[in-house]
């Protein structure tokens, strides 16, 4: 019983600490209450959703063709991704499951 509860709780801190990986990676910045879609909103641009809703709470976000990141960073990374709000972008990061620590932001082509 006692091999089987140190088993149990060593794969349990195995899949708890997801390492970071460094990656660069290319999308949309959103956020993390609409992710792909920004229908709520009539009559306002995506650029305009995104930053209502960070400013009501969530947190920006990385959408790419087939998973929503969420985007997390110091004050200064943040920053950029207001200036990006809705707009295509590539990330240099620490990937860690489905969150990006934000290093560098920078439009795409």
């Amino acid at each position: 019983m006692r091999l089987q509860t140190l088993t149990l709780l060593t794969a349990g801190l195995l899949l708890a600490a997801s390492p970071a990986f460094a990656a660069t990676v290319t999308g949309t910045v959103s956020d993390t209450m609409c992710g792909k879609t920004h229908g709520e909103m009539a009559g306002k641009s995506d650029a305009e959703c995104v930053r209502t809703c960070v400013k009501g709470g969530a947190s920006y976000a990385l959408v790419t063709s087939d998973k929503v990141y969420t985007l997390k960073g110091e004050k200064a990374q943040l920053t950029q991704l207001d200036k990006f709000a809705g707009a295509k972008v590539i990330i240099d990061g620490d990937t860690s499951g489905n969150t990006i620590t934000v290093k560098t932001v920078k439009a795409a082509q």
